[in-house]
């Protein structure tokens, strides 16, 4: 069946998606003692911002919450992942669970105190899923450190999965903790994990699709990339065995606008009984909504 445009009213499952603020630059203080050229230091208000053009800018406002509602209204983003970082976020889950939905960013330096964070989180906000950034961490962990062990351990036994950065940072840090052969260790030892890559696997994406094959419980998420960009390999993927591992995640605000997204995202190839598992069957099935 050939490809055909995206079809409209499912109400789609953006799996990332953060709360704006006033001044949306103050997410990226945790990665400055990692940069270390002058230009990421003190030219760049994004540390990925080289890779992306028309970065949303920060908006004043005295209600972020209703600001990307309206956001999700508009582009018919049913429910979004955000991650529980600020008040305005844990605010926006408890007054708006049927919109939101959370997950917890882990920390596998914190030793068993990062263990038990993420079991708070869960306990309190209901989260859906941990996230990790391997190369933006302070020391960097790779992904198949064993400082991750525990917490991998933990979202099996939470049955929730855990997003993971993978394949070449955006921001100018080492990438040798992102490299998706890492994964397949992962995998291996926790057969049980949902393990769901973010930010594209590339260079590697023919190899994320092979370990996709190789491994039922590994998905992909399309977080940071503008789906003109969507990798090929994924969008084949996809459209022949791998309809069900293939998920819609957003980028906005941090790097992307909904409205990028959604003009760009009708020009996907996607055959047509894709579409749904791609922009909401496959979020809700894997991560239990």
């Amino acid at each position: 069946m050939c490809s055909m445009a995206m079809p409209t009213g499912l109400g789609v499952i953006d799996l990332m998606v953060q709360i704006p603020s006033d001044d949306n630059s103050k997410w990226y203080e945790f990665l400055k003692p990692l940069l270390l050229d002058r230009e990421s230091r003190e030219q760049f208000q994004f540390p990925a911002q080289y890779m992306f053009k028309d970065v949303p800018k920060s908006r004043q406002s005295s209600d972020h919450v209703a600001t990307i509602l309206g956001e999700m209204d508009r582009h018919g983003i049913e429910r979004a992942m955000i991650g529980i970082t600020h008040s305005d976020a844990k605010r926006a889950l408890k007054a708006h669970p049927d919109r939101f939905f959370g997950s917890y960013e882990v920390n596998p330096n914190l030793g068993m105190e990062g263990v038990r964070d993420l079991v708070r989180a869960h306990d309190e906000f209901g989260i859906k899923a941990a996230t990790a950034f391997p190369a933006g961490m302070c020391p960097q962990v790779p992904i198949n450190d064993k400082r991750f062990y525990p917490l991998y351990a933990k979202c099996v036994e939470l049955d929730i999965p855990i997003c993971v950065c993978a394949g070449v940072p955006g921001p100018r840090v080492p990438m040798g903790a992102q490299d998706v052969a890492l994964i397949d260790e992962v995998c291996w030892f926790f057969p049980d994990l949902k393990f769901v890559t973010r930010h594209g696997c590339e260079p590697w994406t023919e190899l994320a699709v092979k370990l996709m094959l190789k491994w039922p419980n590994l998905y992909y998420s399309t977080s940071a990339f503008a789906p003109r960009h969507y990798p090929k390999a994924i969008i084949d993927y996809a459209n022949t065995r791998g309809a069900d591992k293939i998920m819609y995640a957003g980028y906005f605000p941090m790097g992307l606008s909904l409205e990028r997204i959604f003009r760009e995202l009708p020009e996907v190839g996607f055959k047509d009984e894709v579409w749904p598992k791609f922009l909401r069957d496959n979020a809700k099935r894997v991560f239990k909504l």
